[in-house]
């Protein structure tokens, strides 16, 4: 368990708080590219690491992020309006550009010059892979992005979505990083008998054996488990994932996707899952349309422009998250053991904590080594920034984001590490059963 003192230093990311001074040290994403569609589009309200953001597109087709409060009277950016390049509050109509630079004044004298004395708090932004990244941080020039490989794919290959929680980014991540909950929450209606035949192998061995065995260590970046079951006599089955600084994570199954847990504030996240397209389906047509094996049950609702309003799923902690007991009672299928459908399953457990979990409440086993060990790795990149000015790790060296998850049998002698480090190559085409 952790102390409430070391809770609120790994969750509280507002300014000023260390998570969050730690987090402004990176590109953030801080919305989808398609959520601006085209030059002068309306403004978004955009709520980022605790801040209230105003993002727009200008007519060249650069992107803004402003503070929501105009720096005259503190109305609101949102109303404002979109032309030429800048954003206009319709209160007295001082226009600012991207860069915050108030660009007119028309209610002043056609001599001043106050308006080259004031500035709208703005923040860098860049396009890649479908999203918009804002740099928060206190750098004049900004570090470089990092080498996401799956933010990194030609046009037309990447895939991001976007998705929002209603509970603080490390419940949700450490539910990324804990591989002994698959074989509950996500099969633990399944026997191993009666295993579907579209099923792989390594969820074979998962459901055959519950209880995997942890050896965890540290990287350049972050952290990375090794969680192994027996396979076949003389082998095991590992499943391999990364906690990459400061909110990625990679699933077990390798391949460029990942997750962004970015923190809107202390009790929303906004999920960024960025993949390829045309991965393979986890189960073919005619079992995603049994209820039992499906993945989705609502989709997402319209967005509204609250700060809240943005990307958020129809199965949510207000309906229970459609669970259905009737499902529950059959215990049947992908969904049987929870009565929750497919993607919601995690996202259940973890809001259903509450909005910032109180972590000295828990009791934690072996099985929960890899969080343990991405607790302490967070919490000294904190510290270390805070306390003696140490650049967190991967800041200014993208190329160590260069890393892939895995899945693979290994003679039970192999060392995991080396055996699989061919399949953790980056930006490689690779097959996987």
């Amino acid at each position: 368990m952790l102390s409430q003192e070391e809770n609120d230093l790994l969750t509280r990311v507002g300014p000023g708080m260390p998570m969050g001074t730690l987090m402004r040290q990176y590109w953030v994403p801080a919305l989808l590219s398609s959520e601006l569609p085209e030059p002068d589009s309306p403004p978004l309200r955009v709520l980022l690491l605790g801040e209230k953001l105003i993002a727009f597109r200008g007519t060249d087709g650069r992107v803004g992020l402003l503070e929501h409060a105009c720096p005259h009277r503190g109305a609101s950016l949102f109303f404002g309006r979109n032309e030429q390049c800048g954003l206009r509050c319709v209160y007295h109509g001082w226009k600012f550009d991207v860069t915050g630079t108030c660009v007119d004044m028309p209610n002043e004298p056609a001599e001043s010059t106050f308006k080259d004395k004031v500035r709208a708090r703005a923040y860098p932004c860049t396009e890649r892979g479908g999203i918009i990244w804002a740099y928060l941080g206190p750098r004049t020039e900004p570090p470089p992005l990092p080498d996401l490989e799956a933010n990194m794919l030609p046009d037309g290959e990447w895939l991001v979505m976007a998705s929002q929680q209603e509970c603080n980014w490390l419940q949700i991540t450490e539910g990324d990083i804990d591989t002994s909950h698959f074989g509950f929450l996500h099969r633990g209606s399944i026997r191993p008998e009666d295993m579907p035949p579209w099923t792989s192998k390594s969820e074979l061995y998962v459901v055959r054996d519950r209880a995997p065995h942890y050896q965890v260590i540290d990287t350049d970046i972050g952290t990375m488990y090794g969680a192994y079951v027996d396979a076949e006599p003389g082998e095991r089955n590992w499943r391999i994932a990364l906690f990459l600084l400061p909110f990625y994570t990679k699933p077990p199954g390798g391949g460029p996707g990942l997750f962004a847990r970015v923190p809107m504030d202390d009790e929303h996240t906004m999920v960024y899952r960025m993949g390829i397209r045309g991965a393979r389906a986890l189960v073919p047509p005619e079992a995603a349309n049994d209820p039992a094996f499906a993945r989705v049950k609502s989709g997402l609702l319209p967005n509204t422009s609250d700060w809240y309003g943005r990307s958020r799923f129809g199965s949510n902690p207000r309906n229970d998250f459609e669970i259905d007991r009737a499902m529950q009672r059959a215990n049947r299928g992908n969904n049987g053991y929870t009565g929750i459908v497919g993607n919601m399953q995690d996202q259940a457990m973890t809001e259903g904590m509450g909005p910032r979990y109180d972590r000295s409440q828990e009791h934690l086993g072996t099985s929960d080594s890899m969080i343990i060990r991405t607790r302490r790795r967070l919490s000294g990149a904190v510290r270390a920034l805070v306390e003696k000015g140490v650049t967190p790790p991967g800041v200014d060296a993208p190329e160590l984001y260069r890393v892939r998850s895995a899945q693979a049998v290994l003679p039970a002698e192999a060392d995991w590490i080396e055996a699989t480090r061919d399949v953790r190559e980056v930006f490689v085409r690779q097959i996987t059963t």
